[in-house]
């Protein structure tokens, strides 16, 4: 398979004639929906906690079995991409996840809360690939990162929601009625599904394919065949997984167990720990915008190991070097840090793999690292049981300075056009 170089200014007709800018605005409120039902079981952990008398293991395991129900999900999300559209699969899997996360407001055990949340997890873990592999494929390159970074602040507004609303429903009406509201994205879900069509691209790349196999009377090609069989996909692969593993650990055992270090081992209380969190994703937000800004102008590659290998420095200072005066701002400094990878990832990634067997890759390569980050809350509640909360954080710092090394070794970006079949 032949690789195509990026073009700095893609064929002005083929941008206009794709509806990015509504297409958007149906991401980026689907990414806060996102944001918004990952952070709910943060934000209800302790909770949970009491209501199931749970132990610290107990706890770590339900952010576990979610991220091993996005691994998958987002595993067979990405080959659903390829085979059915970017956009059906969004429909499919908002769906998914709002239906059932609404209903584990009402489940009675310990047992039911993982089965629920295991399989609304299916459809949240398809989500980051269909809504970044879809815009990819429908922005111009040269404001590509900005563009996708700037989707990705809804998945932390979606964040700063949730900690908002959290704030204000636990404490007077309960942690099921903060469940029973993400009934709500099923209306975005419907809406999507009647105006947002597929991306040229894709619908190219995809008729091609169907050509090509029924001239040769043969079915289209496996994707992961053609991934494996050329070295340079396969060598992208492996390292997108290593890479994504080592992000994901550290961002998602970060994201579970951070509120509640901040209420338990600092005795701050819930509602001044939401605030802190507020602003943390205020910043992330902010970060987030300008990072994709300067990646578009200096690079993915830098703009991601200033990210990555930064949190991971700043973990220990936030551990070791927090006062009552000062976790706040060092909260803040934290949030900007945090952000960036995140901003960058999607991006970077995307172009690393042709529009033919991206959505595969995309998908294979960043759930096959969610399998290996699926130990991280697990690894922190064990680590809080035989010391504290801050030393399992410290865990993460290693995983985030490894994640920046990897693609600034041995990744090269702009590999492949997105706009291109």
């Amino acid at each position: 398979m032949k690789s195509a170089a990026i073009t700095s200014k893609p064929g002005l007709d083929s941008v206009q004639k794709q509806p990015w800018k509504l297409a958007f605005v149906f991401c980026f409120l689907v990414l806060l929906c996102d944001g918004a039902d990952i952070g709910i079981l943060a934000f209800t952990l302790s909770s949970l906690k009491l209501e199931f008398a749970l132990t610290n293991v107990q706890a770590g395991a339900l952010g576990s079995w979610s991220l091993f129900g996005m691994a998958i999900g987002g595993f067979f999300g990405g080959w659903a991409c390829d085979r059915f559209g970017r956009v059906r699969v969004i429909v499919v899997a908002t769906a998914l996840f709002s239906v059932l996360s609404g209903f584990s407001g009402f489940v009675q055990s310990y047992e039911q809360f993982i089965a629920l949340r295991f399989t609304a997890c299916l459809g949240l873990g398809s989500l980051y690939i269909a809504t970044n592999t879809l815009m990819s494929e429908m922005v111009p390159t040269k404001h590509r990162t900005t563009v996708l970074a700037m989707l990705m602040t809804g998945f932390t507004l979606g964040s700063l929601v949730i900690t908002s609303v959290s704030a204000w429903i636990i404490p007077s009406y309960g942690w099921r009625t903060l469940y029973l509201l993400t009934f709500l994205p099923i209306i975005l879900a419907v809406a999507m599904y009647f105006l947002i069509p597929e991306p040229n691209s894709w619908k190219e790349a995809r008729a091609l394919k169907l050509s090509g196999a029924k001239n040769s009377l043969q079915k289209p090609e496996n994707p992961y065949k053609a991934i494996f069989e050329n070295p340079r996909h396969r060598i992208m692969f492996i390292l997108w997984s290593m890479s994504s593993g080592l992000l994901l650990f550290g961002y998602f055992g970060v994201s579970n167990w951070l509120p509640s270090y901040l209420e338990t081992e600092l005795g701050i209380k819930f509602k001044e720990m939401a605030l802190y969190m507020a602003g943390t994703y205020l910043t992330m937000m902010f970060a987030k915008l300008v990072a994709g800004i300067v990646a578009d102008k200096i690079g993915r590659k830098i703009v991601f190991a200033f990210g990555t290998m930064g949190t991971a420095l700043f973990i220990p200072v936030l551990v070791y070097l927090h006062t009552p005066d000062n976790i706040g701002w060092l909260m803040i400094a934290f949030g900007f840090l945090y952000g960036i990878p995140y901003a960058i990832n999607a991006t970077y990634l995307t172009e690393s793999f042709p529009t033919a067997i991206r959505g595969t890759a995309i998908g294979g390569a960043f759930n096959i690292g969610r399998l290996g980050s699926v130990i991280a809350p697990v690894a922190i509640g064990y680590m809080a049981m035989q010391n504290s909360i801050g030393a399992g954080l410290l865990l993460m710092a290693g995983a985030y300075f490894l994640c920046g090394l990897i693609p600034t070794l041995f990744i090269k970006e702009k590999q492949y056009d997105p706009q291109k079949a």
